[in-house]
């Protein structure tokens, strides 16, 4: 058995769960996702428990795969429901900002223009500190939503618009993540000839 796959998800209180041949519904305060589920895998709703339970057909190592990923997707939708998700980010260099105009996510990262990014719907971005202050105060903002995927898509595109360089660090990175820093280069000579 899967170890993942096997354990029950527990349902909180004020979420719903439906399955309908292939497809699960789960509704909560934050809002509702449904999902196609791949055949060979069952979801169960065990109302006595409070709880779901994920199984699956054979022991193919194709099932066996399916059953533990079927667990965690189902699982994801039930946290974003209860309670979302939330990615912090910040992005370093003297000059950078961001700001939310309308349903787009607007960034001015040393560019000539502003990159402007479609936000995915169900996704809000929240901005803390819109502008950077020298090269040590980032600005700060959050993107979050009930669908993991989504936001965790969406935090990639925002990094890709410029990941951080690795001498002074300047760009787009989530929250606590450490850059690898490399050492600049030396002035060569300093004190040669002619001085």
């Amino acid at each position: 058995m899967s170890r993942i796959g096997k354990k029950a998800i527990a349902i909180p209180s004020g979420v719903k769960i439906e399955v309908q041949q292939r497809l699960v519904k789960v509704g909560g305060p934050k809002g509702n996702l449904t999902w196609n589920f791949p055949s060979g895998v069952k979801i169960e709703v065990l109302d006595k428990d409070k709880s779901i339970k994920v199984t699956r057909d054979g022991d193919t190592r194709q099932l066996r795969a399916l059953h533990g990923t079927t667990r965690a997707l189902v699982n994801n939708m039930v946290k974003g429901v209860s309670e979302g998700y939330s990615t912090k980010m910040e992005i370093y260099g003297t000059g950078y900002s961001c700001k939310v105009a309308g349903a787009k996510f607007e960034l001015t990262v040393g560019f000539a223009h502003a990159v402007g990014l479609q936000i995915p719907t169900g996704v809000k971005v929240e901005i803390e500190i819109p502008a950077t202050k020298g090269n040590e105060t980032p600005a700060k903002f959050a993107v979050t939503g009930i669908d993991r995927q989504v936001v965790g898509q969406f935090c990639r595109t925002i990094k890709d618009v410029r990941p951080p360089e690795p001498y002074q660090g300047k760009g787009i990175r989530y929250a606590g993540e450490q850059i690898r820093r490399k050492a600049g280069k030396a002035f060569a000579g300093a004190g040669g000839a002619g001085s």
